[in-house]
């Protein structure tokens, strides 16, 4: 697939996710913010089975998806994916700034849309700021979409297993916000799709400026012509 092909598939992923974002948002921004009933009926069953156990497995899961661990796993992703020092350096920086970009965006969406989070009488972890869209959710999808593009394009193949792992810790990270009490399922849905709507944008952005992977040290690979 060549640099314009992967452009408009990355653009069109973007597009996609974007609308349907878009829609959840102002689904959950209406009736002030209520809950829907998938909300409901998911909350009410995570309630209903929260042994201690469960719940501190869900504790240690869900602080995997803030902080440090997901900068340190995309940075590492990007110096994985580079074959050369400055095209690991690039990677990393890239990866990066990708991930923090995203982070300030879904903040001001969340301050925009300004739903509340579950009852605090329910939660079972520490959470701060509007419940829409998932902060977990998003940084952990986000984080997840970099490994997989890094794994893909150094090791494209035998790296499914991988990629699998990667986006079942993703999912599990959203999971566990609905399970802890602290978000809605349709916070994490709008988590997810942000992030796969923000990682099309910057994927389309990198295929149509970032220079090709192929050449030397950052110089686009051109045709010699012919004697």
């Amino acid at each position: 697939m060549n640099r314009k092909r992967t452009a408009e598939f990355a653009g069109s992923v973007a597009l996609g996710a974007w609308a349907a974002f878009a829609v959840l948002a102002v689904v959950a921004a209406g009736r002030h913010g209520g809950p829907l009933g998938l909300d409901r009926t998911l909350l009410a069953w995570s309630l209903g089975h929260r042994p201690a156990v469960a719940v501190a497995v869900a504790r240690g899961l869900t602080a995997t998806g803030t902080g440090v661990i997901p900068y340190a796993l995309v940075a590492a992703a990007g110096l994985y994916a580079g074959r050369t020092p400055r095209r690991r350096l690039a990677g990393a920086l890239l990866g990066v700034a990708c991930l923090a970009l995203g982070q300030l965006a879904r903040r001001g969406v969340m301050e925009w849309v300004a739903r509340p989070r579950p009852p605090q009488q329910d939660w079972q972890t520490h959470a701060s700021g509007w419940s829409f869209p998932s902060g977990h959710s998003t940084t952990a999808a986000l984080t997840a979409g970099l490994v997989i593009l890094a794994v893909r394009i150094r090791a494209p193949r035998g790296a499914t297993p991988w990629c699998v792992a990667v986006a079942c810790w993703a999912v599990a990270v959203g999971g566990t916000r609905v399970f802890l009490g602290v978000h809605w399922v349709t916070d994490v849905l709008g988590g997810w799709l942000f992030a796969v709507g923000w990682l099309g944008l910057c994927g389309c952005a990198a295929a149509r400026w970032v220079p090709d992977a192929g050449a030397p040290d950052g110089v686009p690979r051109r045709p010699v012509p012919a004697p």
